[in-house]
Parts: C-alpha cells; sequence; structure tokens
C-alpha cells in the first residue's frame, strides 16, 4: 500500500495531468473510499437494524457480550428487551442484540437419543 501511496504522489508530482489530474486522483480515491469502505458497511447495519425490528418473544439470541438467552419481553417504547438466561430475567437494549439462533440449528432431543442408542449397540458388539 505504501509504494502505491509513493507511485501516485510521484506521478502527480512530475506533472501527471497538473491540476486535473490532481482532481482525478481525488475523486478516484473518494469513489474507492465509498465503493470499498462507506457502503458495506451500511449494507451490513441495515441488515441488522432489520434483524433487530423483527426481534419476536421466544427469539433465541447471542447478546453482544456473549449471553446465549430467549427473548421473554419486548418493549418498543424504551426499545429494550427482557431475556431470560436460565431463569434470571434481564433487561437490555435492542442493540445489545448480536444474533438470532435460527430454530433449525437448535439440537434436537430425537437427534440425541438416535446417538444414544446406535453407542448402546455398538458396546452390544464390542462384547
Amino acid at each position: 500500500m505504501k509504494d502505491l501511496s509513493n507511485l501516485i504522489f510521484a506521478g502527480a508530482a512530475a506533472g501527471f495531468g497538473g491540476a486535473y489530474g490532481s482532481i482525478l486522483m481525488f475523486v478516484v480515491l473518494i469513489a474507492f473510499m465509498y465503493f470499498f469502505m462507506i457502503r458495506p458497511q451500511k449494507k451490513q447495519n441495515d441488515a441488522r437494524m432489520k434483524m433487530i425490528n423483527q426481534l419476536k418473544k421466544g427469539d433465541k439470541v447471542i447478546l453482544v457480550d456473549g449471553l446465549h438467552a430467549k427473548i421473554d419481553s419486548i418493549n418498543d417504547e424504551k426499545k429494550t428487551i427482557v431475556v431470560d438466561a436460565d431463569g434470571i430475567y434481564l433487561t437490555f437494549s435492542r442493540i445489545a442484540v448480536r444474533e438470532v439462533i435460527p430454530a433449525e440449528t437448535e439440537t434436537k432431543p430425537e437427534t440425541t437419543e438416535k446417538s444414544a442408542d446406535s453407542e448402546k449397540s455398538e458396546t452390544k458388539e464390542d462384547k
């Protein structure tokens, strides 16, 4: 990156179009910053705000501090949520939600029972 900036400034100093070249380089720099820094961050922020606005009671979430909990209630006026973390009810700002855990990624009891049955059958075969 340092070599690239030296090349750009050397070209401008060597008479790379004079004032027009400097203005052109400035416009290219602004366009680069917009398309590779500002725009992706804005898209990410819009997606996060959409996720926060779609929160509902019963959603399992991970908060910014790493706490895994289930939403117990939502206060739209104060923009807060009350989460249930193993029987402890805590109030947080909606912004404190990092991600919503989808329902399909949760472990299902049927799956664990099947794996336990297969382990029992393997131990019987070993004997």
